[in-house]
């Protein structure tokens, strides 16, 4: 018997177990059928086979896959354009839902917000939202959001008849002008006239088109000067490049720092080095100070200086920067003629141009305290009033200067005794305003240490006399100031 006639008794042989019928590797129940080989290398056919095996062998999965995620009647999961774009359109919905949730974050319950909607994707094949359904969060589709001003074709007018709209018309100019406003520099803020629908008019917009233009140069200017100036802590390329030749050639090691502030300079620290070229003793501890090369703090600088016979021929109102090479050079000239008479006084090391270089007042980086500042004993405070006035008087009758400044600002308490400090500013009493000067110097003092609780501390015009010797009489203070 052949294998064809075997295969087809076999299941008339009997009823065998149940387990036969079932398993894989049984014999199969149906005959098999000769076919032609054109048949045989269809691919048709092999496709029919294959899906006839696979509901055969795995029908709970196909009822599965039938459901509407992937067979569903209007998606045809066959075109890989469509997988993509409903990929895509997933991504999108995430991307959104992030954006959403950081701009909550950000904004809290803040009434000024920001918001993502510029950043947000748009999927035309998003079919969650309902067409009912509108996001007053989108701001790009906002039907109160004023519309942006359309130009005039070339040739100047649109419309026919009554309806005519030429490029002259008020309302078209002032919404072309509200748009323009966007050209302006942005340090000059318009705010948002489109959203409001403003309309500027011709005269509005070419006044605010000049003072943005004037503001904009005058910031250019500052930032100029700014740059080519010596300003708060701060000094320009050319002083700094003083300070580093210094450092370089050895006079001072290191600069540490600002240390102080004023209306005429700024004041740093810094540690002396050894230089073999100067023949001066360079102290341990130095005090840069570089006067402000900008007169806007100090504007009435110059009637301190152009009648000063010292400085009257070369005084120029011109050149700011000769005016404050002067004005170094004249406290360079008085700290020289107070330090040979023996007033403490911080000691000249070197100047360059408008860069004084003296000793420091204080120890370790920490300048000694002005005299408004400490607190004094009855008998200190007594100590310091004899020691100013000592030391006036020095400075009139030996030094033949006059400080012009003086007051608790300009004095240091150091080592048990007052130093001066800042005499750029002081004249000689031959100045046509030197004894104004000295009489405002000696107000000052009276009226710190009488407030300071210095029983003997004389009055203004006693003081005055004291040191001057004028021995001016007056009942009153206008009389005595109108003989000074």
């Amino acid at each position: 018997m052949d294998s064809v006639g075997v295969a087809a008794a076999a299941p008339d042989a009997g009823p065998g177990p149940a387990w036969q019928s079932k398993c894989p590797w049984g014999t199969p129940s149906t005959t098999s059928i000769s076919c032609s080989l054109a048949d045989v290398m269809s691919e048709q056919l092999a496709k029919e086979l294959q899906l006839e095996e696979e509901n055969a062998a795995f029908p709970e999965v196909v009822a599965a896959a039938e459901g509407p995620f992937i067979t569903g009647e209007n998606i045809d999961t066959s075109s890989d354009l469509m997988l993509a774009q409903m990929l895509q359109m997933e991504f999108d919905r995430e991307y959104d839902a992030q954006l959403r949730r950081e701009e909550k974050k950000i904004n809290g319950d803040s009434k000024v917000s920001i918001s993502f909607e510029n950043y947000r994707k748009v999927h035309p094949y998003d079919s969650d939202s309902s067409e009912d359904e509108v996001d007053w969060q989108d701001t790009r589709h906002d039907p109160y959001r004023a519309d942006k001003p359309t130009t005039t074709p070339k040739r100047g007018f649109i419309g026919k008849g009554k309806d005519i709209t030429t490029k002259h018309d008020e309302v078209v100019c002032g919404r072309k002008n509200t748009a323009r406003m966007e050209n302006f520099a942005p340090e000059f803020q318009v705010g948002d006239g489109i959203g409001m629908d403003l309309k500027l008019s011709n005269q509005v917009f070419n006044a605010l088109k000049q003072h943005a233009y004037s503001e904009e140069r005058r910031s250019a200017r500052l930032h100029e000067k700014k740059e080519h100036s010596t300003a708060e802590k701060a000094v320009d390329p050319k002083t700094r490049l003083l300070l580093y030749k210094m450092v370089n050639s050895g006079m001072l090691e290191t600069i540490t720092g600002c240390i102080s502030t004023g209306k005429e300079s700024v004041v740093f620290h810094a540690y002396g080095g050894n230089s073999a070229t100067e023949d001066k003793v360079i102290p341990p501890e130095c005090a840069i100070k570089v006067f402000k090369t900008t007169l806007n703090e100090f504007k009435n600088r110059d009637k301190y200086i152009k009648d000063d016979y010292r400085f009257k021929d070369r005084f120029s109102k011109l050149n700011p920067r000769k005016i404050i090479r002067m004005w170094a050079e004249k406290e360079m000239h008085n700290l020289t003629r107070m330090q040979n008479a023996g007033i403490p006084c911080p000691q000249v090391v070197i100047l360059k141009k408008h860069v004084l270089v003296m000793s420091f007042i204080g120890q370790d980086q920490v300048p000694a305290p002005k005299l408004k500042d400490v607190t004094l004993s009855s008998e200190d405070m007594k100590k310091a009033y004899y020691q100013i006035l000592n030391m006036m008087q020095q400075l009139y009758r030996e030094c033949n200067l006059v400080h012009a400044d003086l007051s608790e600002y300009n004095m240091l308490w150091h080592d048990g005794k007052v130093w001066l400090i800042d005499v750029s500013q002081s004249v000689e009493p031959t100045h046509p305003h030197g004894l104004e000067f000295l009489f405002r110097d000696c107000r000052n003092v009276s009226q710190f240490f009488q407030k300071g609780g210095v029983a003997e501390a004389l009055n203004e015009r006693e003081l005055f006399n004291a040191v001057s010797g004028l021995n001016i009489t007056a009942d009153n203070e206008v009389d005595f100031q109108a003989e000074v």
